[in-house]
């Protein structure tokens, strides 16, 4: 009897423990689907406020998008009331077609216009060199008196216009070539040759008696510079005997 009662409070200390540790496991749980419950719960609310925010500013954006999308819409309607009739959805079809079908020079001529923009872009820095390059020269031919120069030729230029009539011109045209002939006949080496030194002699020359007797301008005939330089006046003043006197009429 003593060992039926002792073997009936063990299994009911068995069976109190076994329903106590339910008990603790049942508040763990209830714990810890609270504590999961609280985070979805948080989650909820979060996404609703997000939501709720989203919601206001589409509502804002459409606010302000409405009016400028009437106003567009206004004026589309405006614009294509002035094509009217004119306008056929066959002839924008075509269009796209016609694109389509011309893709090809489409691409070849936006490449020709890139290369135009880099040979634009070219041109541009070599201008820029080049006009640098013409202010550099400029510049020396301003320090080297080439335009000071021009000048001065310019007012002798004006000078002529002034002085000579249009008779002077004519003239000069009839003349041109003799004027040119004469000229070259001057530029020769050996005339100029003869002409400079002539100068020199003219410049520097001193008779060493300024006033020299019959005698002695006889007695000078005798070397042989001065008869040959007679010679060329002689002959010289017969060239000139053989002109007329008068001047030549055209």
């Amino acid at each position: 009897m003593d060992g039926d009662l002792a073997s009936l409070h063990e299994k009911i200390d068995l069976l109190t423990a076994t329903v106590e540790e339910q008990r603790q496991r049942l508040e763990v749980l209830e714990s810890s689907t609270n504590g999961h419950l609280m985070a979805k719960l948080d989650y909820l609310v979060a996404q609703a406020k997000d939501q709720r925010r989203f919601q206001d500013e589409m509502e804002e954006l459409k606010r302000d998008v409405v009016p400028i999308a009437n106003h567009m819409i206004k004026l589309t309607i405006d614009e294509l009331a002035e094509v009217g009739s004119e306008f056929q959805a066959e002839d924008l079809l075509f269009m796209l077609k016609r694109l389509l079908r011309d893709t090809r020079l489409i691409v070849d001529g936006l490449d020709r216009l890139e290369s135009m923009a880099e040979l634009f872009d070219e041109t541009q820095l070599l201008s820029k060199q080049v006009f640098n390059q013409a202010v550099a020269t400029l510049d020396r031919m301003e320090r080297d008196g080439y335009f000071t120069f021009a000048r001065g030729g310019w007012r002798i230029f004006e000078r002529v216009i002034t002085e000579f009539g249009e008779e002077d011109i004519d003239a000069l045209g009839d003349n041109i070539v003799t004027i040119l002939t004469t000229v070259r006949n001057l530029t020769q080496p050996e005339i100029m040759a003869m002409t400079n030194n002539a100068l020199g002699a003219l410049q520097t020359g001193a008779l060493e008696d300024e006033n020299p007797s019959l005698w002695a301008l006889m007695r000078d005939l005798s070397d042989p510079k001065v008869r040959r330089g007679m010679a060329r006046l002689l002959n010289m003043v017969k060239v000139l005997a053989d002109q007329p006197s008068g001047p030549s009429k055209n």
